[in-house]
């Protein structure tokens, strides 16, 4: 009779903890009455379900579904990779099909990077605060974080050379690879100028350290110029150190579940022998349909109609926080030009974790700031995420949470 399973737990598993994002959004579940700016859901609002429908007959029409309902082709369908090929071209990416893999979710993709570069011990350098899914990912391998603080027009590029320069001075270890979100970046809504680009590339040549680039909210931009993918302007240098990480989660939907790993085709090799240990393959209908939504379906007009809807929601959820958080409330947020999040932050004195559990008797929820950061947690901070509930939601949950921090002795 086996008592104690832990101890046969591996190193790796055994202090593991998994997503708390996750365990924050499960304590809403099952309660209507609280407003949740905390997860990061598209709104059905702009999901395509009829022309999904269209798509769905099509892909399961006559003996097409014997091929849907069976194993199919681990690295991914050639109807998806073709039609990924020509969705990169608008972003100049020039990809073949060995520089592409197909993934199931964008958390998918990141896990495949952390499973290929990271060892127990081996570093990764981030912005503090950066993707919560991008550090449990990699946390199962058990690396260590070199974080520096964002800046508001992105990664502090200085910040990453000036610890570099340190690590080479002392002969120390380079980190694996740089790890950003370039466009709207989750939780901030933060972008990175294009300046800093190309400063981030120069960086990645210098100390020959790769740069994993996450790309989930590109097209999602509803003001400013659209800023050319680090990954696009690697390969006008003719360079090989980006490796591009996609999801169809935020453009799309997140129910298919699909996404897509670029890079190097070694790179991109590798990824799939671990995806052929861990998931096998990705599900032919759910390529199929992305597949439909790349190339049957409008997308252009679907991401103007994606940019209309967000904007206003955006403006919306702006104008209000400055009505109910005035200068005097020591409350400041980010003004994102595009993406699903705000980052706000609070008087020191207050804990957001501490709050979170306050909010909820207010009927209103926010992911705490603690989550987003590899290590030394910034403990006054929180995620808004204003893409989801309601105009009317919007306004009555910026209401009650400046009523329960004001409330906070």
């Amino acid at each position: 009779m086996i008592k104690n399973w832990k101890e046969r737990f591996s190193e790796n598993a055994v202090n593991y903890e998994g997503y708390p994002i996750g365990k924050t959004l499960k304590l809403l579940a099952g309660n209507p009455d609280i407003i949740s700016l905390a997860g990061g859901l598209p709104s059905p609002d702009v999901f395509q379900k009829s022309e999904v429908r269209i798509a769905t007959e099509k892909s399961l029409a006559g003996s097409s579904i014997d091929k849907v309902m069976q194993y199919s082709s681990i690295p991914g369908e050639k109807s998806l990779f073709d039609a990924v090929i020509q969705y990169l071209k608008r972003d100049k990416i020039k990809v073949s099909e060995e520089n592409v893999l197909i993934t199931t979710s964008g958390q998918h993709g990141l896990d495949l990077a952390g499973r290929l570069f990271l060892n127990p011990g081996d570093t990764v350098m981030l912005d503090r605060p950066t993707f919560a899914g991008a550090i449990v990912a990699f946390d199962l391998n058990r690396p260590k974080y070199i974080g520096v603080d964002i800046e508001p027009d992105g990664s502090n590029v200085k910040g990453f050379r000036k610890k570099l320069e340190a690590i080479k001075k002392k002969g120390g270890k380079m980190p694996k690879f740089i790890y950003v979100v370039p466009d709207f970046q989750n939780p901030t809504g933060i972008s990175m100028s294009m300046k800093k680009r190309e400063e981030l590339l120069d960086l990645s040549y210098d100390y020959d350290v790769p740069i994993i680039e996450d790309s989930p909210y590109k097209d999602l931009r509803y003001y400013g110029k659209m800023m050319p993918s680090i990954f696009s302007l690697d390969q006008k240098r003719k360079g090989t150190n980006v490796i591009g990480l996609y999801t169809f989660s935020k453009i799309f939907c997140p129910g298919m579940r699909v996404g897509f790993n670029i890079g190097p085709a070694e790179v991109i090799k590798k990824m799939c022998n671990i995806k052929e240990g861990n998931v096998l393959n990705t599900p032919k209908y759910n390529q199929d349909i992305c597949a439909s939504y790349l190339t049957e379906m409008d997308l252009d007009k679907h991401f103007d109609d994606c940019r209309n809807y967000y904007r206003e929601k955006l403006n919306l959820f702006l104008k209000t926080m400055e009505k109910y958080f005035p200068p005097e409330s020591g409350v400041t947020w980010t003004k994102p030009e595009g993406g699903l999040f705000l980052w706000v932050t609070v008087p020191e004195k207050i804990d957001t974790e501490k709050l979170f559990y306050e909010a909820l008797k207010y009927k209103v929820a926010f992911v705490p700031g603690w989550q987003f950061y590899g290590e030394k947690p910034s403990k006054n901070h929180m995620r808004l995420n204003f893409s989801f509930s309601s105009k009317d939601q919007l306004v009555e949950a910026v209401k009650r949470l400046a009523k329960c921090i004001k409330d906070q002795k």
